[in-house]
């Protein structure tokens, strides 16, 4: 694909994933909370649920995605609901020391929010819709331009959500009194109780 359309699509992904979100407050909240266990995970299923939105898009297949949308509305409750048991367990988590094992709510139920997040964001496959056309000619996407889209999408996607790891890994080695870890703890619950709220009032 051209480098210059290749960029333009690269600058407008950046710009809409670098905005705080359900997925970032989820993620912050999590690392803040619990340390960066299963974070990879998480990211993980950020990044396969854009290249499935980028895939639909690509494809043209905007009328099968309005025709499956109770399909996305109940990936978007699971999301949600999923969210708010996770805000419970670190509204009631017992404080242990910043130095001690993390418990984390396990890599493949980190996974599969990071998934239901982005697959029941409608906000996703609008932006692909609108940005696609303007950027490449559908009918003539070869797979080959097709993964270059997909690469980039993964690797802004990888790229800002790590960054905002490491951001909230920082932060949380400022938090090292009893009092500073429950504060912590509470104030991510309600943050992952407001991203749950976030997704299912979209």
């Amino acid at each position: 694909m051209d480098i210059d359309r290749l960029l333009v699509f690269a600058a407008a992904y950046f710009a809409v994933v670098i905005l705080p979100g359900p997925a970032v407050t989820a993620l912050l909240a999590q690392v803040l909370a619990r340390g960066p266990g299963g974070t990879v995970s998480f990211i993980a299923g950020i990044a396969v649920g854009a290249v499935i939105w980028l895939s639909v898009a690509a494809a043209g297949l905007a009328a099968m995605a309005a025709a499956f949308a109770p399909v996305f509305v109940v990936i978007r409750y699971a999301g949600a609901t999923y969210l708010l048991w996770l805000a419970w367990k670190l509204w009631t988590a017992p404080v242990q020391r910043l130095d001690a094992p993390s418990a984390t709510s396990g890599d493949k139920g980190l996974f599969l929010t990071g998934l239901a997040i982005n697959l029941g964001n409608p906000k996703a496959i609008v932006f692909f819709l609108a940005l696609l056309p303007s950027v490449v000619d559908l009918g003539r996407l070869t797979p080959f331009a097709f993964a270059e889209l997909a690469a980039v999408v993964v690797t802004i996607a990888c790229g800002v959500f790590g960054a905002y790891t490491v951001l909230a890994i920082r932060a949380r080695r400022l938090f090292t009194s009893v009092r500073a870890i429950r504060v912590v703890n509470r104030s991510s619950g309600i943050a992952v109780a407001g991203a749950a709220a976030a997704i299912a009032t979209r």
